[in-house]
């Protein structure tokens, strides 16, 4: 009985993730950035964390609106130029400071 309770339950999340494979996919990049962060390389991390920012616009630009998934907030236009400014934005900050001493 178990068996067959846990199929649909199974079937219910790999549909998710594959319906949200972009939102997944720019998640786990931002795992790595938050590593980066907790190892004390903050820089990194910034760096990573708005390449996960461009990410999801460039996710946002080419997929369509169903295969997105979680990515889409508003219209289309407004959520890529709005993840591009802000994701290029974190990747000149981290780019342009100064490292004083640090990585």
């Amino acid at each position: 009985m178990t068996a067959q309770t846990s199929a649909p339950t199974a079937n219910r999340w790999v549909r998710f993730a594959r319906k949200n494979l972009p939102l997944l996919a720019v998640f786990a990049v931002v795992l790595v950035a938050v590593v980066f962060v907790l190892a004390d390389r903050w820089r990194r991390g910034a760096f990573v964390f708005g390449l996960a920012t461009l990410l999801a616009a460039g996710f946002r630009l080419c997929l369509p609106a169903e295969r997105v998934g979680l990515l889409a907030v508003r219209g289309q236009r407004f959520d890529v130029g709005a993840l591009t400014a802000v994701g290029g934005a974190i990747v000149w900050l981290a780019v342009s400071i100064d490292p004083l001493g640090t990585d």
